[in-house]
């Protein structure tokens, strides 16, 4: 009786360690530094969570007229406070134009390195791991 319950404990411990590990991940294992981008759009969602705030913009494309929805990446909330953000720094409606690195899945996902706002030209830096461990 007391082998299985080690082993289910032993599996469950693996499991969570692993999504946590796989929730952090070095800048240079998802996004590629040769591929710069600039996004307009506006802020459709903000997720301000650890390790990483994500937050996402509808941006058109000017050929196809097309609409897509970008995930963008920036620092951990505490970094991101320490470069001038807070929580209502970033709403929903907010037109940004954002500087980064594309993912190098070729998916709608990038890290954001600068993040201005359009209503008051203000540039954010955006806490981005580009640098850190390439």
């Amino acid at each position: 009786m007391r082998k299985p319950f080690l082993i289910a404990i032993t599996a469950l411990t693996a499991l969570i360690g692993h999504q946590r590990a796989n929730a952090h991940h070095s800048f240079a294992a998802e996004f590629d530094a040769n591929k710069p981008c600039k996004l307009a759009g506006t802020v459709t969602k903000v997720e301000w969570m650890n390790p990483h705030t994500y937050f996402f913009i509808d941006v058109m494309d000017p050929k196809t007229g097309k609409v897509a929805n970008w995930g963008l990446e920036m620092g951990s909330p505490n970094a991101l406070a320490r470069a001038g953000w807070s929580r209502s720094t970033l709403k929903v409606g907010d037109r940004v134009i954002v500087e980064g690195s594309l993912a190098k899945d070729g998916s709608h996902t990038a890290n954001a390195k600068v993040v201005q706002l359009e209503s008051t030209g203000e540039r954010l830096f955006a806490a981005s791991s580009q640098g850190q461990g390439q």
